[in-house]
């Protein structure tokens, strides 16, 4: 069986020809093919350490099991989509939420577990029926609102747990990190959330060295005298250890909360299967199942020992894009790195040392970009806002969401937010759609243009 772990050298293995690839299935040395590997890590640093700090997981935990993902991934693809699996943002709302209903770190993580089964699912029935399901089910319109609502739903988040820690120091370094992302170029610009923290660092350090201790709020909410930055954590943690293992805790007040991001990871690994499918001119579109399945394995995977769910991750497209180097060695590389890096409980002691300002920062950012990445859905599938069969849904769902609006319908459940919006969204279109004259119901555009020609093949194959 081939699993894609047999690479042939390129060229002379030092650089690719001018207006060449390396290809999934080519590798430079190995000395510059594990360089690029950890490349790759650096690249997905910012947001992978962000993710499950904002979380309250454990960050080496959440390395490690990025490794694990990116392997399992890897094999399941058989080495032909390079990808490398981060923790996903998109969980950190439906942790705060579940969090402020009083969920623990192991409600938090069984709700994303039977997320990452749903999503397993979800990739089965791709890869027997086709991706006409997904449009079916989850047009543009739906899949737009529903990533939008889930990003901006954090907007609380920000302005009420972290930007007052440190005001300043979060207005400094949204100004950096913006100023990385749009005037950056190639792989600094991909890692400018990673330039972003390490700024914010420094600049607590130099706050703390000037003006001494802040008055405000700290991690858990109270007005205290305290040091911006403080390592003290990390002089105790070890340099070799294992991560925090914890298992899981299932609750349906949690799992309908989370369930919701199931549409935005489905959207993510197709917009991944058609980017890669693209730049290495490699059609991927038979493969979207199974990226789908594999995402959902290996989230099922890491949440089972207390770890973040995970998802293919854009900056490491750019990464691929600036290299032009597209081989599955380098990402065999970076997953070898995470797995190392997860066993060093003092560099997981740096990450969850991040102040509470510089956290700040990055979020109003970070948060901001989630949420326009379901605008992004709508441009570029064409969505007509004047048509107010796709108008009145998204509307309604995403004020719910961002406005964390509740319903209550006995006294021991109730939904609210992220969950609420995302039901309105779903029902909402296809109730409305059921009832509209004909000429509002227009062909929808599919969610991923790249899944088109799977269709096709699909159709063919059944006919």
């Amino acid at each position: 069986m081939d699993l894609g772990v047999r690479w042939k050298l390129h060229g002379d293995g030092r650089t690719p020809a001018p207006g060449a690839v390396v290809r999934p299935d080519e590798r430079l040395s190995w000395p510059r093919t594990v360089g690029l590997g950890a490349q790759h890590v650096v690249a997905m640093f910012g947001a992978s350490f962000v993710a499950p700090v904002l979380m309250g997981l454990d960050p080496n935990l959440a390395i490690m099991m990025s490794g694990v993902a990116t392997v399992i991934f890897l094999l399941a693809t058989r080495g032909r989509v390079p990808s490398y699996l981060g923790c996903s943002l998109s969980f950190v709302g439906v942790a705060a939420v579940i969090r402020a209903q009083g969920g623990t770190s192991a409600t938090v993580t069984g709700a994303v577990f039977v997320v990452g089964a749903v999503l397993f699912l979800v990739g089965l029935a791709v890869q027997r029926f086709g991706a006409r399901i997904i449009h079916a089910a989850m047009p543009p319109i739906v899949t737009g609102a529903v990533v939008m609502l889930i990003g901006f739903n954090l907007a609380p988040v920000t302005a009420s747990t972290y930007w007052p820690q440190d005001q300043w120091t979060a207005l400094l370094v949204m100004l950096f990190t913006g100023l990385a992302i749009v005037c950056l170029r190639g792989f600094w610009s991909r890692i400018a959330i990673f330039l972003g923290l390490i700024f914010g660092y420094g600049i607590s350090w130099a706050f703390d060295r000037i003006f001494g201790k802040i008055h405000s709020t700290d991690g858990s909410g109270r007005i205290t005298d305290h040091w911006r930055l403080d390592l003290s954590g990390v002089g105790k943690a070890d340099w070799i250890g294992l991560p925090h293992f914890h298992g899981p805790s299932f609750q349906w007040s949690a799992i309908l909360v989370a369930l919701p991001v199931v549409i935005a990871l489905v959207a993510e690994n197709a917009g991944h299967v058609k980017a890669v499918g693209e730049m290495t001119g490699d059609p991927l579109d038979d493969k979207l199942g199974t990226a789908i399945s594999a995402d959902g394995v290996a989230s099922m995977l890491s949440t089972a020992v207390g770890g973040p769910p995970n998802t293919t991750y854009s900056e490491n497209i750019g990464v691929m894009a600036a290299t032009r180097v597209y081989s599955t060695a380098a990402y065999w590389a970076a997953a070898g790195f995470a797995l190392l890096f997860g066993l060093c409980p003092k560099f997981g002691a740096i990450v969850a040392a991040i102040p509470g300002g510089v956290l700040g920062g990055i979020t109003v950012i970070l948060y901001g970009m989630i949420g326009l990445l379901g605008a992004q859905i709508w441009l570029n599938a064409k969505v007509d806002l004047r048509n107010p069969l796709n108008l009145v849904p998204a509307a309604a769902g995403v004020i719910i969401g961002v406005g964390n609006v509740s319903m209550k319908f006995t006294s021991n459940f109730s939904l609210s937010g992220i969950a609420l919006g995302t039901l309105v969204v779903i029902t909402g279109y296809h109730a409305l759609r059921a009832f509209a004259p004909a000429h509002l119901k227009k062909q929808e555009p599919l969610l991923d243009e790249g899944t088109s020609s799977y269709d096709a093949d699909e159709s063919r194959a059944q006919s």
